[in-house]
């Protein structure tokens, strides 16, 4: 082998070579789903789970669907949650058809909590639909005016339905 063919191999070799170590290095380095969540993530609890355990200053969700326009919505109601267990961080709306509204489309309104201090307390969600009459949406605004009512008959009921309730205990530790 002359010399201009030694050198062409040992470069192509050293280019290999190169390429290997540098595929090792980043596969190596590549952020993967083994990554623990960031900190501050908040946990997110499934809605019927009743019963939710926390550590203090950890931060919780609570997601349900709605749909504005079936007058269905969801509001964190009375009595509040024990502030120096558990304290709202607010709310948030995230349409089903993406970014684009469209008319009609439900929502997911998620909830976020922080635990303040050790102990128990209560959570109550409110779901309030066309058929339920609701005092107010837990934040001191008042819900809009009920729509006026239709004329009675012998078959329906004048007096609207309470809002379902949906209580969840949290302990935090």
């Amino acid at each position: 082998m002359n010399s201009t063919m030694r050198a062409a191999s040992t470069s192509r070799s050293r280019a290999v070579v190169t390429a290997v170590a540098l595929l090792a290095l980043a596969t190596g380095c590549a952020t993967g789903s083994d990554e623990p969540e960031k900190p501050g993530t908040p946990t997110s609890h499934p809605t019927q789970d009743s019963s939710i355990s926390a550590e203090v200053g950890e931060r919780f969700t609570l997601t349900v669907e709605e749909n504005a326009s079936t007058r269905e919505h969801w509001y964190l109601g009375d009595p509040e949650p024990d502030t120096s267990v558990v304290r709202s961080q607010g709310k948030k709306s995230e349409s089903d058809s993406g970014d684009e509204p469209v008319p009609g489309a439900g929502s997911r309104l998620t909830f976020t909590f922080e635990a303040t201090g050790k102990g128990s307390t209560e959570i109550v969600l409110m779901h309030c639909t066309f058929a339920t009459t609701c005092e107010g949406d837990g934040s001191g605004t008042p819900s809009p005016e009920p729509e006026p009512e239709p004329t009675p008959t012998p078959s329906a009921s004048a007096t609207p339905s309470e809002p379902e309730r949906v209580t969840y205990t949290v302990t935090v530790s």
